[in-house]
């Protein structure tokens, strides 16, 4: 049986969507092993001057838990 386990984290791109996911994994991944899957929860652009200038999103990582 295989346990899993949620966190919530915010992620932010000047590129897109996908890159903010794409950096919320990579950092996530420095700390966290075994990830599984990303449930992108919440997106958000912040705009200047009419154009987005930031994507933003709140995502739920989650990874399996290991027995040592």
């Amino acid at each position: 049986m295989s346990v899993l386990k949620v966190v919530e984290i915010l992620g932010n791109s000047t590129v897109s969507w996908e890159d903010a996911v794409q950096q919320v994994v990579n950092e996530a991944s420095k700390t966290i092993k075994n990830i599984k899957s990303v449930y992108v929860q919440d997106m958000q652009a912040m705009i200047q001057d009419n154009k987005i200038v930031q994507y933003r999103v709140n995502a739920k990582v989650t990874f399996a838990i290991v027995d040592q």
